[in-house]
């Protein structure tokens, strides 16, 4: 795709982007891989603290703890955002913070705050579902999706 478009700019634009793409400095992927990589485990471990913690202390089952887990874990992300610091974690660590559920609450929380001048239920309550509704109706799409593939694999055997 990116040579099609290619093909379609004059050739002083051509040079241009040859010119420019001498002077990109080149991406530190290592680091950005490490860090990604260190961050979004660590918010693994957390969220395994807080399963075991539901375990041992409020006598979960591994089965039913995972709710509240998910739960707590969102709700830390939204004050995190809340409190400015997540966008801070985030700016470091890259991919690693938005790949969790942490990342879609840290995305619901910042639209909220974003558009809380326009009102509760226009601003806050309109523009902090924008994007959940996407990612809500895709979720149940897939999961209908998956749910009736299981049913025709079990009715044949």
């Amino acid at each position: 795709m990116a040579d099609q478009k290619k093909k379609k700019l004059t050739p002083v634009q051509q040079e241009y982007q040859q010119l420019a793409k001498g002077h990109e400095p080149p991406r530190p992927l290592l680091r950005n891989f490490t860090r990604a990589f260190l961050v979004g485990g660590l918010i693994c471990v957390i969220g395994q603290g807080i399963q075991e913690m539901f375990i041992h202390y409020f006598d979960f089952t591994e089965k039913t703890a995972g709710n509240p887990t998910v739960a707590v874990l969102i709700i830390l992300s939204a004050l995190l955002t809340g409190l400015g610091l997540y966008d801070r974690i985030a700016q470091w660590a890259g991919a690693g913070t938005s790949v969790p559920v942490t990342g879609f609450a840290n995305s619901i929380a910042s639209a909220a705050i974003e558009h809380r001048s326009e009102g509760f239920v226009l601003g806050v309550g309109g523009n902090m579902f924008k994007l959940a509704g996407s990612v809500i109706v895709f979720g149940v799409a897939a999961a209908f999706v998956v749910g009736l593939i299981k049913t025709l694999f079990t009715m044949g055997g």
